[in-house]
């Protein structure tokens, strides 16, 4: 019976089996109905509760699967709203949540990468316009007038900020031209002038006078930079002018001292800038103030110098002003021995400055003179020849043996030739001189003089006299 029993159990569902088995061993026991039945009624609560558990778990698991699909997709809509992509529904008719979830997983991961991606892209744009905005605008710029963040990551909006960064690009390069513009400037000055351009463009802005690294471009920094340009460049005008006075000094008084040549080389660089412009003096410490203050030294010397040697430039002076007038055959005035006295000098009486800066304007006015007087001493040259042909004639016509042969004859013979041509011109010499005379002495208003002599006087005393030389021959025929 034992074993019809264990056979019977092996075809009972386990749960029927074991309660078989209970009953059998209860009945051993002779346990009362009351207790079966209480023990029984938990077993099914058991049971119960353990199908309850089963069952909620099985519900959660399925909700769990369920929100985190919903928030795959949520995801994957957002992140295809944030790059500017069509959604994509990724479900399909499969077995379960759970192949559901294992299709849209691998999308949503693409769509991350994607993000990610677009987002660096976006970082590294921002990062320049930043980067540039701090270059160009003041310190307080606010580069965007609303936040940029993840939410908005289409290729519009990268469009929108590659475009602006483009704009500031282009700024920052016109931007850093007027500033190496002004920096090149700025150096060239600082090298004329003698000035540290490091300390110069330092307190410009900091930023300048790095040889690595981003500069300041701002419109406050191109506006100081350009007020420097300016304040140096008035500097190096003042300094110019000044160096200008001293080349001019310094050749008046090379000219007036006979400085030799070896000398004057020395300082060739700074007499070959006395007529230069602003921007043609480009010399490294053409402008220094050392170099200025050299210069100024020599002019110094060349002064004290210059007041050791006055007399002999006075004499020189007077010597030339002599030379001139005696050229344009003109008399000295009346008291010009006293004007220009070597003791009234050389006693502190007169300033010899003075008597030499008198000196040179009888000189101008000496220069002038004979300029205008050139044409009629030219003719009164000629005149006086012919005088001295016509006087050489007469003592040839009052030789006997004039006609005799000898020696170099026929060339005597050519000259008194020549000289009866040129003696029979001389009424015309002087009617020609005659008219220049008058028309010049009414022009200036005085009288035309030669060593002292009016012109016109001698003219008609030379007519007289020719006249009265021609009635005289008239009469020994």
């Amino acid at each position: 019976m034992g074993s019809a029993v264990r056979d019977h159990q092996q075809q009972l569902h386990p749960c029927d089996s074991l309660l078989l088995e209970l009953n059998v061993i209860w009945d051993e026991v002779g346990e009362p109905d009351t207790v079966r039945d209480k023990t029984l009624l938990e077993l099914e609560q058991e049971c119960l509760d353990v199908y309850r558990r089963k069952v909620d778990q099985a519900n959660r698991c399925r909700a769990q699967l369920r929100q985190s699909i919903a928030e795959a997709e949520a995801e994957v809509a957002g992140i295809c709203s944030a790059i500017g992509e069509p959604p994509v529904h990724v479900r399909q008719k499969l077995h379960g949540l759970r192949e559901e979830l294992n299709a849209i997983i691998p999308y949503l991961e693409e769509m991350r990468t994607k993000k990610v991606e677009r987002w660096n892209q976006f970082v590294h744009v921002l990062e320049e316009i930043k980067k540039i905005s701090s270059e160009i605008r003041p310190s307080d710029f606010v580069p965007f007038k609303t936040p940029v963040d993840q939410s908005d990551l289409s290729l519009r909006k990268f469009e929108e900020l590659t475009k602006e960064l483009e704009s500031l690009q282009k700024e920052k390069r016109e931007r850093l031209k007027q500033v190496m513009d002004h920096l090149n400037t700025l150096h060239s000055l600082c090298e004329v002038l003698g000035i540290d351009f490091k300390q110069t463009v330092h307190e410009v802005h900091p930023s300048l006078d790095e040889a690595e690294g981003s500069k300041n471009l701002s419109n406050t920094t191109i506006e100081r930079l350009a007020l420097a340009v300016d304040r140096l460049r008035e500097i190096k005008i003042q300094r110019m002018q000044k160096l200008q006075d001293f080349a001019s000094t310094m050749l008046e008084l090379w000219n007036l001292m006979d400085t030799p040549i070896e000398e004057q080389q020395m300082f060739q660089n700074v007499t070959c800038n006395i007529a230069a412009s602003e921007h043609e003096i480009t010399e490294p410490n053409t402008l220094s103030i050392d170099f200025l203050s050299y210069v100024e030294a020599e002019v110094l010397r060349l002064e004290q110098l210059k007041g050791s040697k006055m007399k002999d430039l006075v004499l020189k002076k007077k010597s030339e002003l002599e030379e001139h007038r005696r050229r344009a055959h003109l008399i000295g005035e009346e008291g010009y021995s006293d004007e220009f006295n070597i003791e009234a000098i050389e006693s502190g009486a007169i300033d010899p400055a003075l008597v030499l800066e008198q000196i040179e304007a009888h000189i101008a006015t000496v220069k002038d003179e004979a300029f205008s007087r050139k044409d009629i001493l030219e003719k009164v040259e000629r005149f006086l020849n012919a005088c001295e042909e016509e006087a050489w004639l007469e003592d040839y016509n009052k030789d006997d043996n004039r006609y005799n042969a000898g020696k170099g004859a026929h060339l005597t013979l050519k000259r008194a030739e020549k000289a009866r041509i040129l003696v029979n011109k001389i009424p015309g010499m002087v009617d020609v001189l005659t008219t220049k005379i008058i028309a010049w002495e009414n022009e200036r208003g005085k009288e035309f003089t030669y060593d002292g002599v009016r012109l016109l006087s001698m003219l008609d005393e030379y007519m007289i006299v020719r006249q009265e030389k021609e009635q005289e021959k008239k009469r020994q025929r």
